[in-house]
């Protein structure tokens, strides 16, 4: 990336699209620890602005209502796409393309030299709906774009996340959960500390650029074990594992299950469950590499959130 030259007093500028996320907040808070200058896309300006501060530079902007992006890339070196659709329901997927295609054509006309994006571990076509529609969006950006750096993690440790959520409530609230051949496919989570390290470092990773980013902690274990794992740091005992023919405990019903049992939202539970079928796990370790995290365990980073919970700190 060239020198920042571009940003307020010579700062690195950079641009983020879903600020307000779990994610993407607590990315603008490091980038501007680094004393860059950050701007947002957001469409709530007044939400925004309490839940980032006044620091960082907004831009009211609906990415589906074809919007003049030009003021928001003015300057900016490099731009974040954290947008996800999956609570919008039905048509998601469409959706977050078309998002995906106004951000990226944007930001090449606009000279930005980098996109950052983050979607999923785990098969480019056929693991579930929504894994689908991550990696689509990354071929949009890639293909209209600048040079994308695609960071691809499976589920992240943190309050407020969706599959956090869903975390929590299956530990906390069921006794018991279908074991079957399908649920034995193994994941690899991450806390959220070290995901928005990943995304803070991308700037001075040149390397990067224009390459997949496969991003995991280091326990890797079947799905039924990460909420095993959830119940013991939390206390509790695991839920029991009922053997279940694959028939009654379909990869449709467990959907159905979560979606009435999370804390979160329902439609977003659903579609992650329906990932369940397949690994997410890092298959190529050499793009983390370029970076100086080191991935926190499993159990530390469900103790983080804990501790977040508490102090009230997301949300």
């Amino acid at each position: 990336m060239s020198p920042g030259a571009n940003g307020k007093g010579g700062s690195p500028a950079f641009l983020i699209a879903g600020a307000t996320g779990v994610i993407g907040s607590r990315l603008a808070r490091a980038l501007l620890a680094d004393g860059a200058h950050v701007k947002a896309l957001v469409r709530d300006p007044d939400r925004a602005r309490r839940l980032l501060g006044p620091e960082v530079e907004l831009f009211g902007a609906d990415l589906l209502a074809e919007p003049d992006l030009a003021p928001a890339m003015k300057g900016v070196q490099l731009a974040y796409f954290l947008v996800h659709m999956m609570d919008t329901g039905p048509g998601y997927a469409d959706q977050e393309v078309e998002a995906a295609r106004c951000f990226a054509t944007a930001a090449t006309a606009a000279g930005v030299d980098r996109l950052v994006y983050l979607g999923g571990l785990g098969a480019d076509a056929g693991a579930s709906p929504h894994l689908d529609s991550r990696h689509r969006t990354a071929e949009t950006l890639r293909e209209l774009g600048p040079p994308l750096t695609y960071f691809r993690a499976a589920m992240i440790v943190s309050p407020g996340s969706e599959s956090y959520e869903l975390l929590r409530s299956i530990a906390g609230r069921l006794p018991a959960l279908p074991r079957t051949d399908w649920l034995t496919s193994s994941t690899q989570p991450i806390g959220i500390r070290d995901v928005v390290a990943y995304l803070r470092e991308a700037p001075r990773v040149a390397e990067s650029a224009g390459r997949e980013i496969q991003i995991g902690g280091p326990d890797v274990m079947p799905h039924l074990d990460v909420i095993a794992q959830f119940s013991r740091e939390t206390g509790r005992r695991p839920p029991l594992r009922i053997s279940l023919p694959g028939g009654i405990a379909s990869p449709g019903v467990v959907a159905a299950g979560a979606a009435s049992v999370t804390s979160g939202t329902p439609g977003v539970a659903a579609e992650l469950a329906l990932g369940l079928q397949g690994d997410t796990t890092v298959t190529d370790p050499s793009g983390a590499e370029l970076f100086t995290i080191d991935p926190e365990p499993l159990n530390v980073a469900i103790q983080r959130a804990l501790a977040e919970e508490e102090r009230g700190l997301h949300g």
